[in-house]
């Protein structure tokens, strides 16, 4: 596990190390930094569109390139990373289709997700009964890519499949729905809206859809506004401001304030005529526009800091960095319980076929573990009594998260889940690495099971299966790895099947019995009368010697001195077969159970045969072995 851990934890230094080079590669080759800011004036038409595009702001009537290049700049700054980002996305963008877009059922289907939900916003082409749709397919499947970008999610309901339900809703005529939350507040109630409009143009429809949704974003426009919502508020205590020269905010800034309902409250400051400039001094507002967090522990300047880029992604990643919900810090711990645990394909050495049935019992052993952790986690947190440790907790996060470093790891997070290719193939190769050193490490000891087969270790993965499933009394041994013992054989299955009475009693094979080690006791040179003037004598002198009889009788309680030297190492000295409750006398043949434990040969062969495969004395299996103390 620790060594798992160590190789997850070298593995992100590489990653972020690796970024580094990148950036170092790029300034080499264009003398540019991805967070240098770009002037618009320098920049096509074209690539200007696509900036306004990615930030979500409407172009229509803009025919001048001076006019869109000011539009950008009332935006917000513009860097090389955010223009980099916005052209590839534009070139990677094709037709969206029906597989990005959810076909309604019916009634049920619609109110589950559109309305039950109360967590996105959703635009709906409803189709009416025996009519056509009111944007064609490609021009649908435009307005489909447009919208995705900001997390807007779309549906088609065609009336055929329910018509009574479009009667009832009112929906006659082929229309469009757009569904947003009407409150600031969680699970808030769903307002929908049904676009009226003449134009049919996807540029119209997109700026009907983003003045709605503006709609919820609180604006303000006298000074005396901003001082009331500066001012510290314990029910939304972190705040996000716009400030701006814009009739609106930008289309990816009105997405956020729905995907953070209830966490943090969205604000836009409309400064285009504003009464009183020193008020924006006073809050620390020098420039238009800017991006500003209030948090309780100070304001942080969004935009300033590498990867901060105006779009929807970037601002995403670090408001769920400073303000996470549960499902965030659950999401982000199953990606690295994954990452670690399918580090065990590259530690585990042997046969392709034994790496991956490990790495499935992993996966499935830690996912496990994962999920039932977090159960008291979530049980916790409903308790009010720990209010102030959570809002401590966020605290520390807030802290921690406004740093260089954690704006480092967010550009590394955001640039590589884009470029999922680049992130499989380093963790591959830092795999194969750790593969490598790791038979170099046991290239000294290497166990047997590490040059077997994908026959063999199948075959060994079988008889451990049966035993388990077939005599699990005699095979409480562990899943197979690189320190077990296997010693039964998969004929035992054909033995168990071919005499019915042993599934009474666990089978195992008495061949073992041969392999025991096996002596005879040796006596001391001399050994010291106990009674008398000479050894072997009962009595005084002249006295005739006892019968063999007299003798064999007397036996038990008699003490005859060992030669210890004889003895076998890895068997515990005793002077008694607890078999037959006797003591051990000289030239007897004795033999040792794994477990170490001496008796008398013919004692234990009995106890064996007779399917008592286990020591009289510590119950230990006498087919397996075990490690003595020394």
């Amino acid at each position: 596990m620790w060594l798992k851990l160590f190789f997850l934890l070298l593995y992100l230094v590489v990653l972020f190390l690796l970024a580094r080079l990148f950036d170092a590669v790029v300034w080499y080759d264009t003398g540019v930094f991805a967070s240098q800011l770009v002037d618009p004036v320098t920049l096509s038409y074209q690539k200007l569109k696509t900036i306004l595009e990615c930030r979500g702001l409407g172009h229509s009537g803009l025919a001048e390139k001076k006019d869109v290049s000011e539009l950008v700049e009332k935006s917000g700054e513009l860097t090389q990373g955010e223009l980099y980002s916005a052209i590839k996305k534009a070139n990677e963008q094709t037709e969206a289709g029906d597989s990005s877009t959810t076909h309604f059922s019916g009634e049920m289907h619609f109110y589950e997700l559109v309305e039950d939900t109360k967590d996105g916003i959703w635009l709906v082409q409803v189709i009416a009964q025996d009519r056509q749709a009111l944007l064609s397919q490609s021009n649908w499947g435009k307005m489909v890519q447009k919208v995705s970008q900001f997390g807007i999610r779309t549906g088609t309901f065609n009336c055929s499949n329910d018509y009574r339900s479009c009667i009832r809703r009112g929906w006659q005529a082929s229309t469009l729905i757009m569904s947003v939350p009407q409150t600031s507040s969680s699970k808030g109630k769903v307002m929908l809206k049904e676009y009226n409009g003449r134009r049919v143009e996807t540029e119209h429809i997109f700026r009907w859809m983003t003045s709605h949704v503006a709609h919820r974003i609180k604006t303000l426009r006298r000074s005396q506004q901003l001082m009331e919502e500066w001012r510290p508020d314990p029910v939304h205590p972190v705040k996000m401001f716009l400030f701006a020269r814009l009739p609106q905010p930008p289309a990816f800034f009105s997405s956020l304030s729905v995907k953070f309902t209830g966490r943090i409250e969205f604000l836009f400051v409309d400064v285009r005529h504003w009464d009183n400039h020193s008020s924006l001094a006073e809050v620390g507002v020098t420039r238009s526009p800017s991006y500003i967090l209030k948090m309780p522990e100070g304001i942080y300047r969004y935009g300033n800091s590498t990867g901060e880029f105006m779009s929807l992604a970037a601002m995403d990643t670090f408001l769920r960095s400073v303000q996470p919900e549960v499902n965030d810090l659950f999401v982000l711990s199953l990606v690295l319980i994954n990452l670690l645990a399918w580090m065990d394909l590259f530690i585990t050495q042997g046969a392709a076929v034994k790496r991956f049935v490990v790495l499935i019992r992993t996966l499935g052993t830690y996912n496990s573990i994962l999920l039932v952790s977090w159960l008291p986690v979530l049980a916790l947190l409903q308790l009010p009594y720990l209010d102030a440790l959570y809002g401590y907790s966020l605290k520390l996060l807030r802290y921690a998260d406004t740093t260089t470093l954690a704006s480092l790891v967010r550009a590394d997070w955001t640039f590589y889940s884009s470029h999922p290719a680049l992130f499989l193939s380093t963790y591959l190769a830092h795999g194969l690495l750790v593969d490598y050193f790791e038979k170099r490490r046991r290239g000294g000891a290497r166990a047997p099971q590490d040059s077997s087969s994908n026959l063999e270790w199948l075959a060994s993965l079988w008889d451990w299966y049966t035993s388990y499933l077939l005599h699990p009394i005699a095979s409480l041994q562990p899943f197979p790895s690189d320190h077990s013992d296997w010693e039964d054989d998969p004929g035992f299955l054909f033995q168990r099947l071919a005499f019915p009475d042993l599934w009474l009693r666990p089978l195992v094979d008495v061949d073992y019995i041969k392999d025991l080690p096996t002596w005879r006791l040796a006596s001391a040179a001399a050994a010291p009368p106990r009674d008398g003037p000479a050894a072997g004598t009962g009595g005084a002198p002249g006295t005739p010697p006892p019968s063999p009889e007299a003798a064999e009788g007397a036996r038990p309680h008699q003490q005859p001195h060992c030669d210890w030297s004889a003895w076998p190492r890895d068997v515990l000295r005793s002077s008694e077969c607890v078999v037959c409750l006797e003591n051990f006398a000289s030239e007897e043949l004795l033999m040792g159970l794994p477990c170490g434990h001496a008796f008398h040969h013919h004692c234990i062969v009995v106890w064996l045969a007779g399917g008592r495969h286990r020591c009289p004395v510590c119950r230990w299996p006498s087919y397996k072995k075990r490690a003595l103390a020394t």
